[in-house]
């Protein structure tokens, strides 16, 4: 892979000269500010495999614009974010992990009941244990010893659902809210979204604050988005956010930060609500982090559902020490999982949700797995 450090007095034309001497398919690792002299350095550290030409100058415009030489359809930040994830934890599907139970000397029978025991210290639910080694017995027949990871990975990984938006450039604003209790990362999780949707897709972002309570959120996110030039608007009652919404209806993406709250004040849940009830937001994500145990994250998805939300973003796998959580969450409630996050670099530590890399996570108990 060939690693690159590019400078710009923006993030933007870091990115543009990125594209340039790299191509298309180059990446972003990881991202730099710092002052020289009395003006703000932007530095990203970008990646390409080896062998990919950059591609011809006027190549990547014709194949993101049609002969009416408008915008077609943004790319998925799925896509993008799979690349990096990939490139950064070398995800082989095929690749057996660390931790696989590679049985040669022991019968099918104790093999799974080493399954058995791996899944409950993963924190598996022991319903969601009994029916995947319900699943494996009912396979032995058709299974060899050398077979069984493999089909452990697969059901694992069938339970998972996994999901992403499109956004298109011209049909008018798609509203995006992160809700979720106190201290799980959404308005960092907010800020990575919102510099992918904007440096990589080239799409106008506008953010919106409800965030007043919290100390210094205004702030944090107010800082963010001068760095980023990103437009931001905070609302400080329900009818500022539909005074904001008017002020960015030309914009392609509006994320929507909201104040932290716990899943037992339901009073307070209802004041975030009555907030966002002028938005009519296209997607809700429920903010949930990872170290938090099984019965913390059933309660906390069950008294959000007020919020209506249709996506789960986990946080802060990175100080995780077991992933059944998710597991569990995933195979309980219909509703996919859209992100993980596993740290605070912004954009850097995201990652696009996928059924075999959570799959993965569970079997291994290593993010690096």
């Amino acid at each position: 892979m060939k690693i690159k450090k590019i400078k710009g007095f923006s993030l933007k034309e870091a990115t543009e000269r990125m594209k340039e001497e790299l191509g298309g398919e180059a990446v972003i690792l990881s991202t730099k500010i710092y002052e020289e002299g009395n003006r703000k350095i932007f530095e990203i550290t970008a990646g390409i495999d080896d062998g990919v030409m950059p591609a011809q100058k006027g190549h990547d415009k014709k194949e993101k614009t049609n002969k009416s030489g408008k915008a077609v359809s943004s790319k998925n930040f799925e896509s993008e974010l799979k690349k990096l994830t990939e490139k950064i934890y070398q995800i082989n599907r095929e690749k057996k992990s660390e931790n696989s139970l590679a049985v040669k000397d022991e019968d099918l029978d104790e093999a799974i009941k080493d399954i058995e025991q791996l899944l409950i210290q993963r924190e598996v639910d022991t319903s969601l244990v009994r029916t995947i080694i319900t699943d494996l017995k009912s396979n032995m027949d058709f299974l060899t010893k050398e077979q069984l990871d493999e089909q452990l990975f697969t059901i694992i990984s069938s339970m998972i659902v996994t999901g992403g938006f499109n956004v298109e450039k011209g049909k008018g604003p798609k509203i995006i809210t992160l809700v979720g209790p106190t201290g799980v990362g959404k308005t960092t999780c907010i800020a990575k979204l919102a510099l992918i949707s904007k440096i990589i897709h080239k799409l106008d972002v506008g953010l919106i604050s409800i965030d007043t309570y919290r100390l210094g959120a205004i702030d944090q996110l107010k800082i963010f988005a001068e760095v980023s030039n990103i437009d931001f608007e905070v609302a400080y009652e329900p009818a500022d956010v539909k005074n904001s919404l008017k002020k960015f209806r030309k914009k392609d993406l509006i994320f929507i930060d909201t104040v932290g709250r716990s899943q037992k004040n339901s009073k307070l849940l209802n004041d975030i609500k009555k907030f966002l009830e002028p938005a009519q937001s296209d997607e809700v994500y429920l903010v949930m982090s990872a170290t938090s145990a099984t019965r913390t994250l059933v309660d906390v998805a069950n008294k959000f559902k007020i919020f209506k939300y249709n996506g789960f973003v986990f946080t802060k796998l990175d100080e995780a020490v077991t992933f059944g959580n998710i597991l569990n969450i995933a195979a309980r409630y219909d509703i996919p999982i859209k992100y993980l996050t596993n740290g605070q670099v912004i954009p850097d530590d995201i990652i696009a949700a996928d059924a075999d890399f959570i799959a993965n996570l569970v079997i291994s108990g290593k993010l690096n797995g």
